[in-house]
C-alpha cells in the first residue's frame, strides 16, 4: 500500500505533475472500478508515472437532487482507504459546489486537467459526463487530445451475465434484497461504518441487546434481517452478529435504523465507529402481533445467521 497524498482542490506539487488520472465518484469501488485501476497500475508500471484519483464531494447527483438522502455505496473514509489499497499516490477530493458546476466542459479541460495538473494519461468510464449542463463527453475529451497532450484511456465495461457492473445496478441489487449478487459485483462484502448512538433500549427488554446505528446517506438496502460481521476497530478480530435494518414495525417506528445483534459480547460501546459487513439477507422486515412472536423469531434468525457465519 502506498501513501496517498490528500488535496481539497487542484492546487497540487508539480511532482504530481504528468500522471495517471483517473475520474469519477468510484462508489462501492466495485469489479468495474477495479478493472480501470488494474489498467492505470499497468500503466504506472510501464511509463512510471504516479496515479492520482479527481473524486467530487458531495457527489454531484446528491448536490444537484437536495431530496436524494440515501444513496451511498460507502462513505469517504472508506473510498479513501480503497483508493490506497489500488495504489493511488494522491486523491483531489474537490468541493462541488453552484459555481464549480458551472465551469464549461473545455474549460475544465484546459485550465484544469491540463493547466493545473497537466495530465498525462486520462481514465474516464465510457459514459463519463462532466461541466455545465454535463455538456461534456468522451467526444470532447478526445477532440482536445492532441491539443493539451494527455492521452484518453477508455477501458471497455465489465459485464456479468449481459448486465453491466456499475455502482446504479449494485444499488438496485440491495434495495431488492440481492445482497450474494450485490456483494459479488463488489469483489467484497457490503459494508456501513458509523457511530454507535444509544437507542430506546427495546432490544435489551426482550433479551436481544443491540448496537444502534444512524446509517447517515447510506443507500438503504431492503429492510429486513442480515447476517453481518463487525469491526469495531483495526486490532480487534471482527465478531458476528445479527443484524435488522428497517422501520422496526412492531414498534411502530419511522426512521430508518440499523440495529446489530453482537454474538457473546457485553462491552459498552456507545459512540464508538464501527463497520458493519453484510453476509447473507435472511428475511424481509415484518410487523408482529406481539413480542412474543417477535422474540421467537429472532431466535430463529439467530440459529440461520449462525450457521451462515459458520
Amino acid at each position: 500500500m502506498v501513501k496517498m497524498n490528500i488535496f481539497k482542490n487542484f492546487k497540487i506539487p508539480r511532482k504530481y505533475f504528468n500522471s495517471i488520472i483517473l475520474i469519477g465518484n468510484f462508489d462501492g469501488l466495485h469489479l468495474g472500478h477495479q478493472k480501470l485501476f488494474r489498467k492505470a497500475r499497468e500503466f504506472k508500471k510501464k511509463y512510471k508515472n504516479k496515479i492520482g484519483v479527481i473524486t467530487f464531494n458531495p457527489m454531484p447527483k446528491m448536490f444537484f437532487n437536495k431530496k436524494l438522502k440515501n444513496f451511498k455505496l460507502m462513505n469517504m473514509s472508506q473510498k479513501i482507504e480503497r483508493f490506497k489499497n489500488q495504489n493511488v499516490d494522491f486523491l483531489i477530493d474537490q468541493k462541488f459546489s453552484k459555481n464549480f458546476s458551472r465551469i464549461k466542459a473545455d474549460l475544465f479541460i484546459k485550465n484544469y486537467l491540463n493547466k493545473r495538473i497537466k495530465t498525462k494519461f486520462l481514465f474516464v468510464s465510457n459514459n463519463f459526463k462532466f461541466g455545465n449542463k454535463r455538456e461534456g463527453d468522451i467526444n470532447l475529451l478526445k477532440f482536445y487530445e492532441k491539443n493539451y497532450n494527455y492521452k484518453l484511456i477508455i477501458p471497455f465495461p465489465l459485464k456479468k451475465n449481459k448486465k453491466t457492473i456499475s455502482s446504479t445496478l449494485i444499488r438496485k441489487l440491495l434495495s431488492n434484497g440481492k445482497l450474494d449478487i450485490a456483494n459479488r459485483f463488489l469483489g467484497k462484502n457490503w459494508e456501513i461504518e458509523g457511530e454507535v448512538q444509544k437507542g430506546r433500549k427495546v432490544g435489551s427488554k426482550i433479551g436481544f441487546a443491540t448496537c444502534n446505528i444512524d446509517i447517515s446517506d447510506y443507500i438503504i438496502a431492503k429492510p429486513g434481517v442480515y447476517s453481518v460481521k463487525v469491526k469495531l476497530d483495526k486490532r480487534t478480530k471482527k465478531i458476528n452478529g445479527i443484524a435488522n435494518l428497517g422501520y422496526r414495525p412492531t414498534f411502530n417506528q419511522k426512521k430508518i435504523l440499523l440495529e446489530v445483534n453482537l454474538f457473546n459480547f457485553k462491552r459498552n460501546i456507545y459512540n464508538h465507529k464501527i463497520r458493519v459487513e453484510f453476509i447473507k439477507f435472511i428475511r424481509s422486515e415484518k410487523k408482529f402481533k406481539n413480542i412474543k412472536l417477535l422474540t421467537n423469531q429472532i431466535k430463529k434468525d439467530i440459529k440461520v445467521a449462525k450457521k451462515s457465519l459458520s
